[in-house]
This record gives C-alpha cells, structure tokens and sequence, in this order.
C-alpha cells in the first residue's frame, strides 16, 4: 500500500506540470494576482506541515530533541545549499521583460533536481505513516502549482513552443518518481531512514516557505490593506487545511 499511495502521490504531482496550459487564456494581470493567492495557500499548507504533521512526529521519533532540531536545521541549509549551488528557483512571478529568469536548460536542470527531492520526502513521509504521507504530499502539490505555472512561463518566454514547454516541464517532473522511487528502495534497508528524513523536510518546508515563498507575498503586495488581508485568509487556510488532516490519523 505505501508504494500504491506514493507513486499515485507522485503521478499527481507529475501532472501539475501541465496546468500551464490553461494559463495561456488569461490575463497577465489576473493571473499574477491568483498566483500570489496560490503561494499564500501554499505558504500555510508548507508551514502547517512542517508544524502539525512533520516536526511532532520527528519529536516523537527521538529520545533527545537536540537530534530532529539539529536536523531540521540540517534540512533548512540542505535547501539553502540546493538554492545556491543548483541554482534552484521556485519562481512564482509571470515572464515579463521587468522580471529576467535564467536560462531555459538551467531551470530544467534545476526543475528536476527540485522534483527528485520531492519524491524522495513524499516517499519517506509514506514510510513512516500513510497519514503523514498523505499530509506531505498534498503540502508539495499546494506550492507545485503555482511553481509549475512559473516554469512553464520561463520556458515559453526562454523561446520554446507551447508543445516543447509542456512536454519538457512534463519530463522534468517524472524525475520525482525517480526520488520516490529511490527512497521507498532505499529506505527500508537503512535503520532510522524515515526518522531521519521528517525533520530534514520540515526545515525544506520551513525554507520554502520562510525564505522563497513568504518573500514574493511582500514583493508583490498589494497597495490596499484588502489585498494583504485575503493573502493572509489563505495562509490561514493552507493551515487549517493541515490542521483537518490530523483527523484522519
């Protein structure tokens, strides 16, 4: 069953990817402000996961809690390494000549590099508890969308078709079965394997959210008070969303 639920997990996150497509027909400005409501849901779905779900059952895994703090401090400079080195951009703005993106094959490159770590968490999530999988794997789908709209306009604005965007944005994201895979091989011969793997993608999660995501919200507020207000209802929301999910443990 974990591996049922995590390649399903996977397959769904793969075809998020392919939601670009139906951005084609909006406006840009329409579309700018329902990303930024989409990175607030997903703001609150990454941190209401690292809080309620990861970082309690990371703690309850340990004797001493000085092991998983140091480990999710492990996965918040994991992450920042990624950014840095890999060149990792979870770019949420649209392609506008104001806002210059990196090469077209450098953000496959660092698209597929992104989505193999997300298997590799979702899978270790699913080891330690379907619940939990569960949890984590809807906190990756929530900031993939907004992500995979991002890319898909890096592409097509790097010169690529339409077609070419959405068949490599579509490869670069089966590298998570990959990690999904690997990780559900991987993990049952390594003793701690799952113990070890929450509390490095809680502080992933934590800088997602904290140092990507949270970011873009302030750059892109909106002058009226409203339109900070209903960004922070969704953060609420992503929150309370994770919040529910206890109920199914």
């Amino acid at each position: 069953m974990v591996w049922l639920y995590t390649m399903v997990s996977v397959l769904i996150v793969s075809l998020i990817s392919l939601i670009g497509i139906f951005t084609l027909s909006l406006k840009q400005s329409f579309l700018q402000k329902i990303l930024l409501y989409m990175v607030s849901f997903a703001v609150g779905g990454l941190l209401g996961d690292a809080f309620i779900h990861l970082m309690p059952e990371a703690f309850e895994k340990f004797e001493h809690h000085l092991t998983p703090s140091l480990l999710i401090i492990s996965g918040i400079l994991l992450f920042f390494v990624l950014e840095k080195f890999i060149r990792w951009r979870h770019c949420h703005h649209l392609t506008t000549q104001d806002h210059p993106h990196p090469v077209v094959w450098m953000n496959i490159i660092g698209d597929m590099v992104h989505n193999f770590f997300d298997g590799v968490v979702i899978g270790a999530s699913f080891i330690a508890s379907v619940p939990l999988g569960i949890a984590t794997a809807l906190a990756v789908i929530l900031h993939e969308i907004p992500q995979e709209i991002g890319d898909f306009g890096i592409l097509v604005y790097g010169g690529l078709t339409v077609r070419k965007a959405l068949v490599y944005n579509f490869l670069t994201a089966l590298t998570a079965f990959v990690g999904a895979i690997a990780s559900l091989l991987i993990g049952p011969h390594f003793q701690g394997y799952a113990e070890t793997m929450l509390p490095i993608t809680a502080g992933g999660f934590l800088y997602i959210a904290g140092s990507d995501l949270m970011p873009e919200l302030q750059q892109g507020c909106e002058t009226k008070p409203s339109g900070s207000l209903v960004q922070l209802m969704f953060i609420l929301l992503g929150i309370g969303l994770m919040a529910l999910l206890i109920l199914i443990e």
